[in-house]
């Protein structure tokens, strides 16, 4: 490892650790899960669960494997995974790599959008106001980051329904396409409008606020005030002397707020029906579909872990004066 880099040294460093961690994970999801008081055989079943005869239950837990302990049930699920299998979903009567296939990329498109314009909506306007502090984009920075922090998800969700979708019908309110209709390029973007509007406002207060912060803390400081005696301002004085800094915290917040994207984004989808991840998430939840779950479970930690090592390997590559181990 010494010929890594420092940014390399610490991916390196953080895969190792997380590989231990994602699996005590698993095994923690399906230790927790096993004391739940559902019977997971109610929800494979339907309305045939009260007319099965013990027998016939019994035989079902030995089909589904539900009648396994938890922690053989764990040692199975890894050694599927180990060789691709993720296994086989019973509320989705699909092999789980397919409900996967089928339902993630409208999950990461929505997120990574949201995530990515929330990000540049935040960094331009956090740095303007934290320039211009007291002024009036400051102030409607502020009263806007203020505002809607305090506003669930699904808060905002609704309000756009209702004023867009219902008053004025400009665009679709649920789904990714008509109903019937096959999912197209064009239909997927127009129905992801509302969606993305919805997980990007919920995104952006806490992001604006903590970059206006760094922004205006990195104003008042020496090396800054050295910068405009020397005759350096606006953009330059911002590319060369401010942004270097003030992404930092910034750069640090996107990797810690990932688990609220991911439940702001479970919250968009129920909401306007999205096709995405949430509605599997619950149902697999509900009915104890182990497979299903502990994919969802260990790919949602997975991204967790991701977000954090790379926000800190971005702070290492442009800040060399940073310095993290682990």
């Amino acid at each position: 490892m010494d010929t890594l880099t420092p940014t390399g040294r610490l991916l390196v460093i953080r895969s190792a650790i997380a590989v231990p961690l994602i699996a005590a994970i698993s095994a923690a999801m399906f230790a927790v899960a096993s004391l739940s008081p559902f019977d997971p055989l109610a929800a494979y079943l339907g309305a045939n669960y009260q007319r099965a005869t013990p027998s016939q239950r019994e035989a079902m837990r030995a089909a589904y494997d539900t009648d396994l302990p938890w922690w053989q049930a764990w040692w199975h699920w890894v050694q599927g995974l180990a060789s691709g299998d993720l296994g086989f979903s019973t509320t989705q009567s699909q092999p789980v790599t397919t409900v996967l296939a089928e339902r993630m990329p409208f999950t990461l498109v929505l997120s990574g959008a949201a995530l990515l314009t929330a990000a540049t909506v935040a960094i331009l306007l956090g740095c303007v106001a934290g320039m211009r502090r007291g002024g009036l984009i400051d102030r409607l920075c502020s009263g806007f980051s203020v505002t809607f922090a305090a506003v669930p998800p699904f808060v905002v969700s609704l309000a756009l329904v209702m004023v867009v979708a219902v008053s004025l019908r400009w665009l679709p309110a649920s789904g990714a396409a008509a109903p019937g209709a096959a999912y197209s390029v064009e239909g997927v973007l127009r129905y992801a409008i509302l969606p993305w509007i919805a997980l990007t406002v919920s995104m952006v207060p806490w992001l604006l606020l903590t970059t206006r912060t760094a922004v205006a803390e990195s104003c008042d400081s020496d090396a800054v005030r050295g910068a405009r005696a020397r005759g350096v301002h606006g953009w330059a004085l911002l590319r060369g002397h401010i942004a270097p800094v003030s992404v930092l915290p910034t750069l640090a917040l996107l990797g810690t707020r990932l688990p609220e994207l991911i439940a702001g984004a479970a919250i968009v989808e129920t909401v306007f029906g999205w096709p995405g991840m949430a509605a599997v998430l619950v149902e697999s939840a509900a009915a104890l579909d182990f497979p299903l779950l502990a994919a969802l479970t260990v790919g949602s930690a997975a991204a967790v872990l991701a977000g954090s090592a790379l926000s800190d390997a971005a702070a290492v590559a442009i800040d060399p004066r940073v310095r993290m181990t682990a």
